[in-house]
């Protein structure tokens, strides 16, 4: 799994703001208390009746293993900084583990919130490229496991927003302009109004970093999976990216060379800086990738741009570094790798 392989697609719909979209299915094994009611050894039955799901005979996806009791916090750390496990997971104490396929675009959790959890991403607007791979692997699982269900309510879930379907789309968004005007508070009232979810960067819990919002449907019950895709895809989240770009754009008449000084000022930073905390470099990053989707910059790839909002966290600056890093040695590390990564054409 490496980080080219996870590089947003910058032919992907949409991709200008939305980086990527998501699709997670969440069951529970039928016969087994919910994970917060589980105890210990209740929790390694759910492990031990997934399991033999992920047998590469019947899975449909080939995938590698990582027991989170077992490896090390800087490896689950690395597993959420990419997406694959949520900060529940991996700071959660007792049996659990993860699934990752090879290409590092799905996993599936195990002894999360749920018994399972499985997650696919894809770059730009694709969340039915998303579904359609979580699917095939729950139709896979099937076949080996009992879900709890209920002929009325549908698939049960430790939260009731998640019961029916078990099905939540988002999409990760990137919405700068829409801070610069003052328009975000809008969205996030439509958004609760259409009873939506906006989160930050890491998901739930978190706030913004970059100007990054995920953006996820509330409600799965009394919608059938095609219709909560066809509403997600084809309504919220254009209206929201229409209204990002006509914000861009709105920017650009009411003074162009203002952020075009912004923009360069925040790629000179960075492409000079000696050392730098995660969250300045994000918030720079987020200003240069505006630049970039306004053609005011044309020497950085936007797909290198997309790779660094993962390369520059704190848990894979040690993993390349292949040791421990104190808070001032990530900051010069990370600052070397933006210099590098920017410089330019």
């Amino acid at each position: 799994m490496t980080d080219q392989e996870r590089t947003p697609d910058t032919d992907a719909p949409d991709n200008d703001v939305v980086l990527t979209s998501r699709a997670r299915i969440a069951r529970n094994v039928a016969g087994i208390p919910f994970v917060h009611r589980a105890d210990e050894v209740q929790r390694k039955q759910a492990i031990e009746r997934v399991l033999p799901s992920l047998n590469p005979s019947t899975c449909s996806e080939e995938t590698e293993w990582f027991d989170l009791e077992s490896i090390t916090a800087l490896q689950r750390r690395v597993l959420f900084e990419k997406n694959l496990i949520s900060r529940q997971h991996a700071d959660l104490r007792g049996p659990r583990g993860v699934a990752v396929a090879r290409d590092g675009n799905l996993s599936m959790m195990v002894n999360e919130e749920d018994h399972v959890r499985m997650h696919a991403i894809a770059p730009g607007l694709q969340p039915g490229k998303c579904f359609e791979r979580v699917r095939q692997l729950d139709k896979s699982a099937e076949q080996k496991i009992e879900w709890a269900f209920h002929q009325r309510w549908g698939y049960q879930t430790a939260c009731p927003t998640n019961s029916g379907t078990g099905v939540r789309f988002s999409a990760m968004l990137h919405l700068p302009a829409l801070r610069l005007t003052r328009e975000l508070e809008k969205v996030r009232q439509a958004a609760k109004d259409l009873h939506l979810a906006v989160r930050g960067y890491y998901g739930e819990g978190s706030e913004s970093s970059g100007h990054f919002y995920q953006v996820s449907n509330q409600v799965t019950l009394g919608c059938s999976e095609q219709e909560l895709l066809d509403r997600f895809m084809k309504t919220i989240v254009p209206g929201i990216v229409n209204y990002e770009r006509s914000a861009r754009q709105a920017l650009l008449r009411r003074d162009q060379i203002a952020i075009e000084d912004r923009v360069q000022r925040d790629l000179a930073i960075l492409r000079s800086a000696r050392v730098i905390k995660v969250d300045e470099a994000m918030r720079r990053l987020s200003t240069i990738r505006l630049g970039v989707c306004l053609d005011l910059v044309q020497d950085v790839p936007l797909d290198r741009l997309n790779r660094l909002f993962q390369q520059i966290q704190s848990g894979q600056l040690q993993q390349t570094a292949a040791r421990s890093l104190t808070p001032p040695e990530s900051q010069a590390a990370r600052a070397t790798l933006l210099r590098e990564q920017l410089a330019g054409q």
